[in-house]
């Protein structure tokens, strides 16, 4: 194998794992100040509250406040429904 493809490869493993240190030294930051604030949170500072997990062990991202205008809904006639699904079925088709 000639120099300039293994020099490349190198320095190409080099750049990869450098952001690859530098994404684990800012997830690690952004978790020890979220630690921090939930720390401050805590009247009694007891110890942090016991993190919500997924079925996965991970922690889970708190849900999103609802903002916008509330669900509105309109019941449809038979009919309707009808129509609708004949046109689920021809775009499910291709046509």
């Amino acid at each position: 194998m000639s120099e300039d493809k293994t020099l490349s490869r190198t320095a190409g493993a080099t750049v990869v794992t450098l952001v690859a240190v530098a994404c684990a030294a800012g997830l690690a930051d952004a978790l020890r100040r979220r630690r921090e604030r939930t720390r401050a949170r805590t009247p009694d500072h007891s110890g942090p509250p016991a993190p919500r997990h997924t079925p996965h062990g991970t922690p889970a991202i708190p849900r999103q406040r609802r903002t916008g205008p509330h669900v509105e809904a309109v019941p449809l006639t038979d009919a309707e429904r009808d129509a609708f699904a004949v046109l689920v079925r021809r775009f499910g088709e291709g046509g």
